[in-house]
């Protein structure tokens, strides 16, 4: 890298471990990405894919009123048993991470986060 008169020149060498470094950067994960945000993306998206022991745990519980600790077992055990067998899954895992990864850099490149660009936009102003 040569710098003169506030402009900076780089080399071939510089730019590979540039780009190798920006290749880094995308793959690093800070320690709130790991053990937060993609953890909420797969308790959404096995919550999804459990949504039959969802539907089954709730209608129970409110069936039962008060009583559904002791009623509900069964449907709390399946509901359980479901989302764990997603949480341990090291493809899931991977699946999650890489959708993070992705919105993540999206957010960079636009500055907009998910939420906001899903939203739908007036069609008369």
């Amino acid at each position: 890298m040569v710098r003169s008169n506030n402009t900076i020149t780089i080399g071939n060498s510089d730019r590979s471990r540039l780009g190798s470094k920006i290749g880094m950067e995308k793959q690093h994960l800070r320690h709130v990405e790991k053990d937060v945000l993609i953890p909420k993306i797969m308790r959404e998206k096995a919550r999804e894919r459990c949504s039959e022991q969802v539907q089954d745990f709730t209608k129970c519980c409110k069936d039962s009123g008060v009583l559904m600790v002791v009623k509900c077992r069964k449907e709390n055990s399946a509901l359980k048993d479901c989302l764990t067998s997603y949480y341990k899954d090291p493809a899931f895992y991977e699946e999650c991470k890489m959708e993070y990864l992705k919105e993540r850099e999206e957010f960079r490149r636009t500055g907009i986060p998910t939420k906001k660009r899903l939203q739908k936009l007036p069609t008369s102003m």
